[in-house]
């Protein structure tokens, strides 16, 4: 428990860095009005989605650094590094046209002309900065991998301080800066991140990291490692992508309903950022932890890290499920804007915020399932589960909202299903234990 805390507490900061970041550049659109706060959900979804591959694809650095260096070849960990920017650079040309083909999506949804335009402008400006955010997300996971959640914290704090009151200036005109609106919230972002990036490089060139990791000689091609990069981390980017675009389709879907279920799923969401995301900080702990110990074959370590996940991720999941539903209304009440009607946003989002206190625990359970067999390499038989259910409720979103003209509590209520049953199945894969395998974990460390 005490080393997998040591590890998650950081993360758990670092990944609540991010939620804040995204809370608030959200909140401050809910202060200008709902069309800009629908808007800033959905191009600052539609850009993860589009790089969403990729986020998966690097991330896997956690679990590989975490592998070889409890295989005792630390000198490979940094290599890893290297692998990764290859792939970053040859994603160039892919990311571009992807930014062109998702530009237009948001009117093809039937939004509303006035969020189609923000909705854009703010998708465009994010996509502006993605290498950086990508070669960013590939430092974090190798120094979570290698142990030092610390630097990854420190970085992300840094990149909190910095986009917050950057934001708030660009975005409502203070100190001498125009009020740009969402724009200002986009540029803030953007710039908040390439700051980040560059303090992650200081540490990695840092002389103590250098020397121990052999970081100076890691600058080359390693067809090995990038190979078992590629074939390890291609099933988690392609599962990131398809879920990501599966809940994308959904969540624009979902907000063509009108403005008022666009601004109640945005509420929502918020709220659940601030619980999920922090919960990704467990869920990279466990990764590293459990990477380490199958590059070391020690399985028993392995029985000793879930349980603790387990019961740590209960516990905080459990609390925000009570502070949720007694406190739903107050909740809500944050994103209220200071003139017109909210009566029909605040009533759906309370009904929300009902469902998502009844499955926070299920996230909790798919995460640290996820992250074990994450870490012990099983990354096609997640790929192909979280897959297939998440398309599963897609189409099923799409008969209720486009076919049969359901309303939002339907659609709701089939969302929070979904969760609960990645849950479940995640679950029944642990307990099967085929993941655990000698065999299947030899073939894992296989280069």
């Amino acid at each position: 428990m005490t080393e997998l805390l040591r590890l998650a507490l950081p993360m758990v900061v670092s990944q609540g860095t991010f939620a804040v970041l995204i809370f608030t550049d959200r909140y401050f659109m809910s202060q200008i009005d709902p069309v800009h706060m629908a808007a800033a959900l959905g191009g600052g979804v539609a850009s993860f989605f589009s790089f969403c591959f990729f986020v998966g694809l690097l991330s896997y650095s956690n679990a590989m650094a975490a592998q070889y260096l409890g295989a005792g070849e630390p000198e490979k960990c940094p290599k890893v590094v290297s692998q990764g920017m290859v792939m970053l650079v040859m994603s160039l040309p892919v990311l571009s046209l992807i930014t062109l083909l998702v530009a237009g999506i948001f009117e093809a949804m039937g939004h509303p002309p006035e969020q189609v335009s923000l909705e854009r402008t703010y998708y465009l400006i994010l996509m502006s900065g993605a290498l950086i955010t990508l070669a960013k997300v590939c430092m974090a996971s190798y120094f979570a991998g290698i142990g030092r959640t610390r630097v990854v914290m420190i970085c992300d704090i840094f990149t909190l301080i910095v986009n917050v009151p950057l934001s708030y200036i660009m975005v409502f005109g203070k100190l001498g800066f125009p009020a740009l609106g969402i724009v200002g919230a986009g540029v803030s972002t953007v710039v908040s991140t390439i700051l980040g990036f560059l303090l992650f490089l200081v540490y990695y060139f840092g002389k103590e990291h250098r020397e121990t990791f052999a970081v100076m000689r890691s600058f080359i091609l390693d067809i090995r490692i990038l190979r078992r990069f590629w074939r390890l981390g291609f099933p988690s980017g392609l599962e990131l992508f398809l879920n990501v675009a599966a809940f994308n389709l959904f969540l624009l879907m979902f907000q063509s309903y009108g403005i008022a279920e666009g601004a109640a799923a945005a509420i929502v969401f918020n709220w659940d950022i601030l619980s999920f995301v922090p919960m990704i900080g467990l869920n990279v702990a466990v990764i590293s932890l459990i990477g380490r110990f199958v590059g070391a074959r020690d399985l028993a370590r392995v029985d000793e890290v879930m349980t603790a996940a387990f019961a740590s991720g209960l516990l905080y999941s459990g609390l925000l499920a009570l502070t949720y539903i007694i406190f739903r209304y107050p909740l809500v009440e944050v994103f209220a804007p200071p003139e017109g009607d909210f009566t029909a946003i605040r009533e759906l989002s309370a009904f929300m915020m009902v469902g998502l206190s009844s499955y926070v625990m299920a996230d909790a359970i798919l995460l640290v399932a996820g992250g074990i067999l994450r870490g012990a390499g099983d990354t096609r038989w997640l790929m192909v589960a979280s897959v297939s259910l998440h398309w599963l409720m897609l189409v099923a979103q799409f008969f209720i909202i486009k076919v049969f003209g359901l309303g939002p509590k339907i659609s709701w209520l089939t969302f929070c299903a979904l969760v609960l049953a990645i849950a479940l199945v995640y679950s029944l894969r642990l307990k099967g234990g085929r993941w655990r395998d000698p065999d299947a974990l030899e073939l894992v460390m296989a280069e």
